[in-house]
């Protein structure tokens, strides 16, 4: 018995913010929005996939974001990235803090903070 893979990061985000979150996980980012079964579809948020990224964002009536919380998510081409985030509106902050890595924040509509990363060569 053994983990072989993150299946999935579950965000957060306050009741009736689906579509900004939609405009900022397909437009922005440029992942793609995944259907939810209908037994979940009826609690709210939205599911998003990329690659083998997927990113689940759920309804929280008392939500806060997370102060430290995030998920890291591996990128090519980060300046590249960077700028289409920066095009979009979305603001990005980078982070020369970890050896071997070019990386920076963004935030979502909610509020939730994500790490964009790239190994250097």
């Amino acid at each position: 018995m053994t983990l072989t893979a993150v299946d999935h990061v579950q965000l957060a985000a306050p009741p009736g913010s689906e579509d900004l979150l939609r405009s900022y996980y397909v437009d922005v980012l440029g992942m793609t929005e995944v259907p939810k079964p209908p037994v979940l579809a009826a609690r709210g948020g939205c599911w998003f996939e990329a690659g083998g990224v997927r990113l689940h964002v759920g309804v929280e009536d008392d939500f806060r974001p997370a102060q430290k919380a995030h998920p890291g998510l591996r990128v090519r081409d980060i300046e590249a990235y960077a700028d289409r985030l920066t095009v979009h509106g979305a603001d990005v902050t980078w982070d020369d803090n970890l050896p071997g890595h070019r990386r920076f924040y963004s935030w979502d509509p909610a509020g939730n903070r994500l790490e964009f990363l790239e190994p250097l060569a």
